[in-house]
């Protein structure tokens, strides 16, 4: 029999209500131990005192809660204690529950229990993390598809599928002495190809899910002083990096988030990329360079007035091979002519370029479509279900590739059995993104990225 675990709910530090919360075969036991020795109703809240258990001392009024099992969050009795949200009030009913031999809850234990007890799959499970995690309306809707089971009810039709292709082979091998006739392999490959079509379908929306769950790293890059502060701080609508005429200001990266229609853009400014003898400064640079490597996308900033000094030249060729977009500053300095001229120079090397004030405010709105344009897809703005987990990318992906090489092998003519060692595969890879066919020592890894109070 399981054990009573017990956590704090709601978040950590003062708020106006914080939650504690029981479950497992003790816990109404021990809800009525701290509340006055009364037995609780299930689904009823009920004002009740909260005492120690020992002494008698009351320490606050709570709202509690009995979810009676199997109608619970985990399956299991669960009891929810509403205190006044004081860090000591609540610390001090969960040392009381510890005291009555409950236990501290695991990371996701809460959730790991209801998927044990069948009350959601792993897919579903996952979704209540990314739900809590979620930083846009976008990415919590998808959460949210994905904690009713949308996903798991994609999938269904799928398993069943390819379960009714695994039952024919196996039959075929257990009873059926010669080959399969060709029109019954023909037909075989037809529905595998259709089963695997399918399941790159839901894969192919990885790209647009990701976006709108993880966003993107955008690294603002460029010789000192030509203006990568004042876009910074201009994108983000407030004065976060420190703007001077003083070339060489920015002597380390400054990371913050904005959101470009509903997609989380990390954007990074960086130090000024040059030939330096300052120690700081030649750090800066360096790091310059590995935030260049590691963004999604490069903004390589120009600076109008000046024209393209062999500065530029050296850092627009670092990006060469890198996702880059060069942005033509300081707008309001120069003539359209100027601006057309070097707009010309950069479509004849196959760059694209926005044109941009810092100082005015002219272009920004252009320049940020441009900065997600490369990344959109299609499924980015419908209303489709979006897979967001590179595991569920990956399991995916195995997935397709095993039913494709038993395709193969069916055109081979090769035996049942052999064929069948891939489509049990697929099927195994496909039972694992909902839980079915997990081990203990993933679920662990998955579990252990969950909150407490989860």
């Amino acid at each position: 029999m399981a054990d009573t675990i017990v956590a704090l709910a709601t978040p950590t530090g003062r708020s106006s209500i914080g939650v504690v919360r029981l479950s497992g075969p003790e816990s109404v036991a021990i809800g009525s131990r701290l509340t006055g020795g009364e037995i609780l109703e299930p689904r009823r809240a009920s004002l009740r005192a909260v005492c120690d258990p020992e002494s008698g001392e009351e320490i606050d009024e709570a709202i509690v809660v009995w979810f009676k099992s199997p109608n619970s969050f985990t399956g299991e009795d669960v009891v929810e204690i509403a205190c006044h949200g004081s860090p000591v009030v609540l610390r001090h009913v969960i040392d009381f529950c510890l005291r009555l031999d409950a236990r501290l809850v695991e990371p996701g234990e809460f959730s790991l229990r209801a998927l044990a007890n069948g009350r959601m799959d792993l897919a579903e499970a996952e979704a209540i993390r990314d739900l809590i995690d979620a930083k846009t309306f976008a990415s919590a809707r998808q959460a949210v598809r994905q904690l009713r089971g949308e996903f798991s009810h994609e999938l269904q039709p799928i398993k069943d599928k390819l379960l009714d292709v695994i039952v024919v082979l196996e039959s075929a091998l257990e009873f059926v002495e010669d080959d399969l006739p060709e029109t019954q392999n023909t037909s075989i490959q037809t529905k595998l190809s259709a089963i695997r079509a399918n399941i790159q379908r839901i894969a192919s929306t990885f790209q647009a899910g990701k976006l709108i769950r993880e966003g993107l790293r955008v690294a603002l890059v460029g010789r000192p002083n030509v203006g990568k502060s004042s876009l910074f701080n201009a994108l983000l609508g407030s004065d976060r990096a420190i703007v001077t005429e003083i070339a060489g200001t920015t002597r380390d990266q400054i990371h913050e988030r904005l959101l470009v229609n509903d997609i989380p853009i990390s954007l990074i400014d960086t130090a000024g990329m040059r030939e330096t003898s300052d120690t700081v400064e030649s750090i800066g640079v360096e790091r310059s360079k590995r935030a260049m490597a590691d963004a999604d996308l490069v903004l390589v900033v120009l600076d109008l007035s000046e024209g393209i000094t062999r500065e530029d030249r050296a850092v627009l060729e670092n990006v060469a091979q890198l996702e880059h977009l060069v942005v033509l500053n300081k707008t309001d300095k120069v003539s359209d002519e100027i601006i057309d001229a070097l707009r010309s120079e950069f479509v004849q090397q196959g760059r694209s370029t926005a044109q941009v004030s810092a100082k005015t405010g002219d272009g920004l709105e252009n320049l940020k479509s441009m900065m997600i344009d490369p990344f959109i897809s299609e499924n980015v703005s419908s209303n489709g279900f979006l897979v967001t987990e590179a595991r569920h990318f990956d399991l995916l992906n195995r997935a397709s590739s095993e039913i494709a090489h038993s395709i193969e092998l069916l055109k081979q003519d090769r035996s049942e059995e052999i064929v069948l060692v891939g489509l049990h595969n697929a099927l195994r890879f496909l039972g694992q993104i909902t839980g079915e066919t997990t081990t203990e020592d993933m679920l662990t890894r998955i579990f252990s990225t969950f909150c407490i109070g989860k």
